[in-house]
């Protein structure tokens, strides 16, 4: 088979590998959105929704997904894992309304002398019988090798016997799981090539497990070995270290390999964050297509060669998964980065303001805080409006601190035109403390009362996220003026401190104002 070309099927067992996650379990709605998505909005070829006679709940799920499918035209892509026990498999899959059976067969000699204390051959007329029984109630049989990859490693003539055996009774398909992941990709690549040249007829899916990290690379080589069909789970869910995640298997079988699918590529975002969701599994950051960072250029080295000849883009391109570029807010962002979100904002700044607002973002980075687009207008006003103050206060230096069984205590040095002060307190948290210290540099160096704090409120800006940016408004009165002061910083006190110095360079400004207009009377 030439890769280059295939047309590739996918199963997606994200309903029945992926509900052996440790900790997951859907209940009955979730499945039907979840199987409605898979086969709507992906267009999955097929999907494995249930292993037979678990429990009443799944028997409810099952029943749901294949009235549904009937109605929409699709109960043929509706699958169901069932076992070689008398029919009782069959009989549930049946009631359930269900036309398909994944019939789990022993694929290492290992498994059947060992498990089912069966020999060879007593199996192979097992599966005979209820591929046959299947037929009788018009049940399509796909077979799962169960433990193939140690059967072909360790017991071949074993597996070529049960092909033998089983080529001509009716069965579908023959699936080849790595049940143990234990398969490498160039093994992967012989075992099938021998597979499907001995079976050339046999349509084989391959089941990739993950547990060496090696699910995607043994989905390629089981393609390149002339496979044809892949399994597939939504984010990589399923027993232990997982199954092949169906994004890096999409891209990877279009991109490097050229081979045709029929999935939906624009939906995968948004059906990987459906499960997320009721999985109760996050999708990893950094995890390919459709982790939250994976289109986010951090460098603003990257963000400049993307501004210039689109330099740092690849095939993976996030429009292709219905997403966009992002140009991540930090320490290392660099200008390009800014220009390129304030851009997207419709803003324009100058080369100084632009600066001003690249240094507060590296502040926030320092912090190892995350600064998203959203947050970039709270900070582009919040630098603005410090910058267009005249600095009669500045905040030199300052320390707080808070431990157990101590009241928490600030020292600070600051600069009042033109003045340095300094000075220590304690007090009943380490605003507190911050504030004292300050009133008792106003009251006794200056001889002069502090304003009145009135109201203090701490909020997320709208917009903002609680993992970058904290808001703190402060309302004070001073000799019948209200000032309203606004802080904006990823800790909560040194917020409330930056609106405090705002206060402060307000308060002075308007007290040097009328100064100056006393003066200009006095000399008239």
């Amino acid at each position: 088979m030439n890769s280059h070309s295939a047309n590739i099927e996918i199963m997606d067992t994200t309903l029945r590998d992926g509900e052996q996650t440790s900790g997951v379990s859907f209940v009955p709605h979730e499945k039907l959105m979840i199987a409605r998505a898979l086969l709507q909005d992906l267009n999955v070829d097929r999907i494995e929704v249930a292993s037979a006679r678990v429990s009443d709940g799944e028997k409810d799920a099952v029943t749901r997904i294949c009235k549904w499918a009937r109605g929409a035209g699709c109960l043929h892509r509706v699958e169901v894992l069932g076992f070689v026990d008398g029919g009782t498999s069959l009989k549930w899959i049946n009631d359930c309304g269900c036309v398909n059976i994944n019939l789990l067969a022993k694929g290492s000699e290992n498994h059947c002398r060992n498990q089912l204390k069966k020999t060879p051959e007593e199996h192979f007329a097992d599966i005979r019988k209820a591929v046959a029984d299947a037929r009788d109630m018009g049940i399509s049989v796909n077979l799962y090798l169960e433990d193939w990859s140690n059967g072909i490693k360790h017991s071949p003539d074993y597996v070529f016997s049960m092909m033998d055996a089983l080529r001509h009774c009716g069965i579908k398909r023959f699936m080849l799981p790595d049940t143990l992941g234990i398969l490498n990709p160039l093994e992967l690549l012989l075992f099938m090539r021998k597979m499907v040249k001995l079976y050339p007829e046999i349509h084989f899916d391959f089941h990739a497990h993950n547990d060496y990290d090696l699910a995607i690379s043994n989905v390629l080589s089981a393609v390149l070995g002339g496979c044809r069909g892949i399994h597939t789970s939504v984010n990589g869910l399923g027993e232990r270290a997982g199954n092949a995640p169906l994004a890096s298997v999409q891209a990877i079988l279009k991109d490097q390999f050229n081979a045709r699918t029929n999935i939906v590529e624009e939906r995968l975002n948004d059906v990987s964050h459906m499960v997320a969701s009721y999985s109760g599994i996050p999708i990893p950051p950094n995890r390919p297509i459709t982790g939250d960072s994976v289109f986010t250029q951090v460098a603003g080295v990257h963000a400049d060669g993307d501004n210039k000849a689109n330099l740092y883009c690849n095939d993976l391109l996030p429009e292709r998964f219905g997403r966009k570029r992002e140009y991540a807010l930090g320490k290392n962002s660099g200008k390009a980065n800014i220009l390129r979100n304030l851009e997207e904002l419709g803003l324009e700044l100058s080369p100084e303001q632009t600066k001003a607002v690249t240094a507060r973002i590296i502040e926030l980075g320092d912090k190892k805080e995350v600064v998203t687009q959203e947050d970039l207008p709270f900070i582009v006003t919040d630098v603005l409006r410090t910058n267009m103050q005249e600095e009669h206060v500045k905040l030199l230096s300052y320390m707080a601190s808070t431990a157990y069984g101590l009241k928490p205590s600030a020292a600070l040095k600051i600069e009042i035109n033109g003045n340095v002060y300094e000075e220590n307190s304690s007090g009943n948290g380490q605003f507190d403390a911050f504030m004292k210290a300050l009133k008792s540099i106003y009251k006794e160096r200056l001889g002069r009362r502090f304003p009145h704090l009135t109201n203090y409120s701490v909020s997320i800006p709208p917009g903002g996220r609680t993992d970058a940016l904290v808001q703190t408004v402060i309302t004070w009165e001073y000799n019948d003026r209200i000032y309203r002061t606004r802080g904006l910083d990823a800790d909560q006190t040194e917020a409330a401190i930056k609106a405090t110095v705002k206060m402060l360079n307000l308060m002075e400004g308007e007290i040097a104002n009328n100064d100056k207009k006393n003066k200009q009377i006095n000399q008239e």
